[in-house]
């Protein structure tokens, strides 16, 4: 049987849920290396829903996360409280700011942040288990508040949200778009995405690097 891996969304769109090319890229170099992969969203509402033609929230509209990952799964996503760590051999989280907003209040909160109740049971169980997690874009910022301190992370270059790991008792490493960084004591890998990149193909680089990672990390 393939190795299996959990990918972990936040609704559909980079200003209020999981990001789209972000996710694409990770399922479509799971999908390249033969690895099965199967998505699940938390069954909640969005913290707001924004009009991405102009990056305002829409006053008096509400969207379920649960429901909006669908569109990027193409229906075939199941309730975060679904998810058993011992069915899958290691978990993603890609970006966009539905980690910071929906399955996290690092939007709201900073560093004062309270990380989403099903969230921190999933993924804590991968933790415990020491299967690889992969993170990307603004999604590391949830690390020390998730898996707890000591464990070096890397959103890119952005000195608060650096500021706000370390605050936590993160280890923040800086990165370019295009690299990854590894805390193979923690087995946790993460990119900056589109914290930094232009480009597809820049972010496309450093998704797969760490798809590709997380695969070698699953052997050891």
């Amino acid at each position: 049987m393939s190795k299996q891996v959990a990918v972990i969304l936040s609704g559909c769109g980079v200003q209020d849920g999981s990001e789209i090319y972000e996710t694409t890229l990770t399922l479509l170099r799971l999908d390249q290396l033969g690895i099965g992969y199967r998505c699940f969203a938390p069954d909640i509402d969005q913290h707001h829903v924004v009009d991405h033609r102009t990056g305002e929230p829409v006053a008096g509209e509400t969207r379920n996360v649960l429901v909006e990952s669908a569109r990027l799964a193409r229906g075939e996503v199941s309730p975060l409280d679904a998810l058993e760590a011992d069915e899958f051999d290691a978990v993603i989280l890609p970006g966009g700011f539905g980690a910071a907003k929906n399955l996290s209040n690092y939007a709201q909160a900073g560093a004062d942040m309270v990380i989403q109740e099903q969230l921190v049971e999933a993924v804590s169980a991968f933790h415990e288990d020491r299967k690889p997690i992969g993170l990307m874009c603004i999604a590391p910022v949830m690390v020390p508040r998730l898996l707890g301190p000591g464990i070096a992370v890397t959103i890119g270059h952005d000195p608060g949200v650096a500021g706000a790991i370390s605050s936590m008792g993160g280890l923040h490493r800086s990165c370019g778009v295009e690299d990854i960084v590894v805390d193979f004591e923690h087995r946790v890998v993460t990119t900056p995405a589109y914290m930094m990149a232009t480009r597809l193909g820049e972010a496309a680089n450093g998704i797969f690097k760490l798809v590709d990672r997380i695969d070698e990390l699953m052997d050891l």
